[in-house]
Protein backbone atom coordinates (compact mmCIF):
# COMPACT_ATOMS: atom_id res chain seq x y z
CA UNK A 1 0.00 0.00 0.00
CA UNK A 2 2.81 2.34 0.90
CA UNK A 3 4.43 1.59 -2.45
CA UNK A 4 1.24 2.52 -4.29
CA UNK A 5 0.94 5.85 -2.45
CA UNK A 6 4.56 6.76 -3.16
CA UNK A 7 4.13 5.89 -6.84
CA UNK A 8 1.01 8.02 -7.06
CA UNK A 9 2.89 10.89 -5.43
CA UNK A 10 5.70 10.56 -7.93
CA UNK A 11 3.26 10.60 -10.84
CA UNK A 12 1.66 13.75 -9.44
CA UNK A 13 5.06 15.45 -9.10
CA UNK A 14 5.91 14.63 -12.71
CA UNK A 15 2.58 16.07 -13.87
CA UNK A 16 3.17 19.28 -11.92
CA UNK A 17 6.70 19.56 -13.29
CA UNK A 18 5.38 19.15 -16.83
CA UNK A 19 2.78 21.87 -16.28
CA UNK A 20 5.38 24.19 -14.78
CA UNK A 21 7.66 23.54 -17.73
CA UNK A 22 4.92 24.46 -20.17
CA UNK A 23 4.19 27.67 -18.28
CA UNK A 24 7.88 28.55 -18.23
CA UNK A 25 8.41 27.89 -21.93
CA UNK A 26 9.28 30.92 -24.06
CA UNK A 27 6.52 31.48 -26.63
CA UNK A 28 7.39 32.09 -30.27
CA UNK A 29 7.43 35.71 -31.31
CA UNK A 30 8.94 37.74 -34.10
CA UNK A 31 12.53 38.52 -33.33
CA UNK A 32 13.35 35.21 -31.63
CA UNK A 33 16.06 33.04 -33.28
CA UNK A 34 13.41 31.51 -35.55
CA UNK A 35 12.85 34.99 -36.96
CA UNK A 36 16.41 36.29 -36.73
CA UNK A 37 16.72 36.60 -40.49
CA UNK A 38 14.10 39.33 -40.58
CA UNK A 39 15.92 41.36 -37.96
CA UNK A 40 19.24 40.97 -39.77
CA UNK A 41 17.66 41.99 -43.06
CA UNK A 42 15.93 45.02 -41.51
CA UNK A 43 19.11 46.06 -39.70
CA UNK A 44 21.24 45.81 -42.84
CA UNK A 45 18.67 47.68 -44.93
CA UNK A 46 18.40 50.46 -42.36
CA UNK A 47 22.18 50.70 -42.10
CA UNK A 48 22.45 51.08 -45.87
CA UNK A 49 19.72 53.74 -45.83
CA UNK A 50 21.57 55.73 -43.17
CA UNK A 51 24.89 55.46 -45.00
CA UNK A 52 23.21 56.47 -48.25
CA UNK A 53 21.90 59.65 -46.61
CA UNK A 54 18.22 58.70 -46.57
CA UNK A 55 18.27 59.62 -42.88
CA UNK A 56 20.41 62.58 -41.86
CA UNK A 57 22.45 62.98 -38.65
CA UNK A 58 20.12 63.96 -35.81
CA UNK A 59 17.00 62.80 -37.66
CA UNK A 60 14.47 60.75 -35.72
CA UNK A 61 13.92 57.15 -36.76
CA UNK A 62 10.18 56.76 -36.25
CA UNK A 63 9.28 53.15 -35.53
CA UNK A 64 5.92 53.28 -37.33
CA UNK A 65 7.59 54.53 -40.51
CA UNK A 66 10.32 51.90 -40.30
CA UNK A 67 7.72 49.16 -39.80
CA UNK A 68 5.96 50.28 -42.97
CA UNK A 69 9.14 50.75 -45.00
CA UNK A 70 10.73 47.40 -44.16
CA UNK A 71 7.50 45.44 -43.63
CA UNK A 72 8.53 43.96 -40.28
CA UNK A 73 7.15 43.93 -36.74
CA UNK A 74 7.76 46.62 -34.12
CA UNK A 75 9.79 44.11 -32.12
CA UNK A 76 12.05 43.45 -35.13
CA UNK A 77 12.53 47.19 -35.72
CA UNK A 78 13.53 47.70 -32.08
CA UNK A 79 16.07 44.89 -32.26
CA UNK A 80 17.53 46.39 -35.44
CA UNK A 81 17.78 49.81 -33.78
CA UNK A 82 19.51 48.30 -30.76
CA UNK A 83 22.08 46.62 -33.02
CA UNK A 84 22.76 49.87 -34.90
CA UNK A 85 23.05 51.72 -31.60
CA UNK A 86 25.73 49.21 -30.57
CA UNK A 87 27.52 49.96 -33.87
CA UNK A 88 27.44 53.68 -33.14
CA UNK A 89 25.17 54.65 -36.05
CA UNK A 90 22.04 55.20 -33.97
CA UNK A 91 21.48 56.83 -30.61
CA UNK A 92 18.55 55.98 -28.33
CA UNK A 93 17.50 59.21 -26.59
CA UNK A 94 15.20 59.48 -23.62
CA UNK A 95 11.73 60.86 -24.48
CA UNK A 96 12.71 61.10 -28.14
CA UNK A 97 13.48 57.57 -29.26
CA UNK A 98 16.05 56.57 -31.85
CA UNK A 99 17.92 59.15 -33.90
CA UNK A 100 20.78 58.96 -36.38
CA UNK A 101 23.88 59.68 -34.32
CA UNK A 102 25.92 62.74 -35.19
CA UNK A 103 29.60 61.95 -35.59
CA UNK A 104 31.80 64.98 -35.02
CA UNK A 105 34.91 65.69 -37.06
CA UNK A 106 37.00 65.22 -33.91
CA UNK A 107 35.52 61.76 -33.39
CA UNK A 108 36.09 60.91 -37.04
CA UNK A 109 39.77 61.72 -36.60
CA UNK A 110 39.92 59.49 -33.53
CA UNK A 111 38.24 56.70 -35.49
CA UNK A 112 40.83 57.05 -38.25
CA UNK A 113 43.62 56.84 -35.68
CA UNK A 114 42.20 53.51 -34.50
CA UNK A 115 41.86 52.38 -38.10
CA UNK A 116 45.57 53.08 -38.62
CA UNK A 117 46.41 50.38 -36.10
CA UNK A 118 43.83 47.87 -37.31
CA UNK A 119 44.34 48.37 -41.03
CA UNK A 120 48.11 48.35 -40.60
CA UNK A 121 47.76 44.95 -38.96
CA UNK A 122 45.49 43.77 -41.78
CA UNK A 123 47.87 44.98 -44.49
CA UNK A 124 50.77 43.14 -42.83
CA UNK A 125 48.73 39.97 -42.58
CA UNK A 126 47.63 40.31 -46.21
CA UNK A 127 51.30 40.47 -47.24
CA UNK A 128 51.87 37.21 -45.41
CA UNK A 129 48.87 35.44 -46.94
CA UNK A 130 48.49 36.86 -50.44
CA UNK A 131 48.32 34.36 -53.30
CA UNK A 132 49.30 34.93 -56.91
CA UNK A 133 45.61 35.29 -57.76
CA UNK A 134 45.14 37.84 -54.99
CA UNK A 135 48.19 39.78 -56.16
CA UNK A 136 46.80 39.87 -59.70
CA UNK A 137 43.48 41.22 -58.42
CA UNK A 138 45.30 43.92 -56.45
CA UNK A 139 47.19 44.87 -59.61
CA UNK A 140 43.95 45.10 -61.57
CA UNK A 141 42.32 47.43 -59.05
CA UNK A 142 45.46 49.57 -58.91
CA UNK A 143 45.43 49.92 -62.71
CA UNK A 144 41.74 50.85 -62.72
CA UNK A 145 42.35 53.44 -60.00
CA UNK A 146 45.09 55.07 -62.06
CA UNK A 147 42.84 55.17 -65.13
CA UNK A 148 40.04 56.72 -63.06
CA UNK A 149 42.37 59.47 -61.81
CA UNK A 150 43.66 60.19 -65.32
CA UNK A 151 40.09 60.41 -66.62
CA UNK A 152 38.96 62.62 -63.73
CA UNK A 153 36.38 60.02 -62.65
CA UNK A 154 36.43 60.78 -58.94
CA UNK A 155 33.31 58.79 -58.06
CA UNK A 156 34.72 55.76 -59.85
CA UNK A 157 38.01 56.23 -58.01
CA UNK A 158 36.19 56.35 -54.67
CA UNK A 159 34.37 53.10 -55.47
CA UNK A 160 37.66 51.42 -56.42
CA UNK A 161 39.24 52.73 -53.23
CA UNK A 162 36.58 50.95 -51.17
CA UNK A 163 36.99 47.83 -53.28
CA UNK A 164 40.75 47.81 -52.70
CA UNK A 165 40.48 48.11 -48.92
CA UNK A 166 37.81 45.40 -48.87
CA UNK A 167 40.01 43.07 -50.92
CA UNK A 168 42.96 43.61 -48.60
CA UNK A 169 40.79 42.67 -45.62
CA UNK A 170 39.56 39.59 -47.48
CA UNK A 171 43.11 38.47 -48.28
CA UNK A 172 44.15 39.03 -44.67
CA UNK A 173 41.32 36.88 -43.38
CA UNK A 174 41.36 38.47 -39.92
CA UNK A 175 37.70 38.21 -38.90
CA UNK A 176 37.86 40.32 -35.74
CA UNK A 177 39.77 43.17 -37.37
CA UNK A 178 37.43 43.03 -40.36
CA UNK A 179 34.34 43.45 -38.18
CA UNK A 180 35.85 46.28 -36.18
CA UNK A 181 37.02 48.14 -39.28
CA UNK A 182 33.60 47.75 -40.89
CA UNK A 183 31.92 49.29 -37.85
CA UNK A 184 34.40 52.15 -37.65
CA UNK A 185 34.14 52.97 -41.35
CA UNK A 186 30.34 53.02 -41.13
CA UNK A 187 30.49 55.59 -38.33
CA UNK A 188 32.61 57.98 -40.39
CA UNK A 189 30.85 57.48 -43.71
CA UNK A 190 29.63 61.09 -43.95
CA UNK A 191 33.12 62.53 -43.56
CA UNK A 192 34.52 59.91 -45.95
CA UNK A 193 32.23 61.27 -48.65
CA UNK A 194 33.40 64.81 -47.95
CA UNK A 195 37.01 63.63 -48.00
CA UNK A 196 36.54 62.23 -51.50
CA UNK A 197 35.39 65.67 -52.71
CA UNK A 198 38.53 67.48 -51.57
CA UNK A 199 40.25 68.87 -54.69
CA UNK A 200 43.35 66.89 -55.64
CA UNK A 201 42.69 64.15 -53.11
CA UNK A 202 42.61 61.27 -55.66
CA UNK A 203 45.91 62.40 -57.20
CA UNK A 204 47.51 62.46 -53.76
CA UNK A 205 46.13 59.17 -52.48
CA UNK A 206 46.78 57.15 -55.66
CA UNK A 207 50.53 56.70 -55.09
CA UNK A 208 49.78 55.80 -51.46
CA UNK A 209 47.47 53.01 -52.58
CA UNK A 210 50.00 51.87 -55.16
CA UNK A 211 52.63 51.65 -52.41
CA UNK A 212 50.30 49.47 -50.33
CA UNK A 213 49.68 47.19 -53.30
CA UNK A 214 53.40 46.93 -54.10
CA UNK A 215 54.28 45.99 -50.51
CA UNK A 216 51.60 43.32 -50.30
CA UNK A 217 52.62 41.89 -53.68
CA UNK A 218 56.24 41.81 -52.49
CA UNK A 219 55.01 39.87 -49.46
CA UNK A 220 56.69 42.38 -47.16
CA UNK A 221 54.53 42.68 -44.00
CA UNK A 222 56.52 45.54 -42.45
CA UNK A 223 56.43 47.66 -45.61
CA UNK A 224 52.72 46.91 -46.10
CA UNK A 225 51.89 48.02 -42.57
CA UNK A 226 53.95 51.19 -42.90
CA UNK A 227 52.36 52.04 -46.26
CA UNK A 228 48.86 51.61 -44.86
CA UNK A 229 49.62 53.68 -41.78
CA UNK A 230 51.17 56.43 -43.93
CA UNK A 231 48.04 56.47 -46.08
CA UNK A 232 45.71 56.83 -43.12
CA UNK A 233 47.98 59.46 -41.54
CA UNK A 234 47.44 61.42 -44.75
CA UNK A 235 43.69 60.98 -44.35
CA UNK A 236 43.89 62.42 -40.83
CA UNK A 237 45.86 65.39 -42.12
CA UNK A 238 43.14 66.17 -44.68
CA UNK A 239 40.36 65.71 -42.12
CA UNK A 240 42.05 68.16 -39.77
CA UNK A 241 41.92 70.72 -42.56
CA UNK A 242 38.23 70.27 -43.27
CA UNK A 243 36.86 72.14 -40.25
CA UNK A 244 33.49 71.59 -38.60
CA UNK A 245 31.83 73.68 -41.35
CA UNK A 246 31.78 70.51 -43.40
Amino acid sequence: MLTVVMRAGSDRQRQLAAIAGCRGAVPFRAGTPADGGLMTSARDALREAILAGDYLPGERLVEAQLIERFDVSRFTVRLALQDLAAEGLVEIQRNRGAVVRKISLAETIEITQVRMVLEGLVAARAAERVTDAGAAELDEIGLLMRRAVEAGEHRRYSELNQRLHTLIRTIAGHGTADRLIGTLKAQQARHQIMLALVPGRPQRSLPQHEAIIAAIRARDPKAAEEAMRDHLASVIEVLEGLGEAF
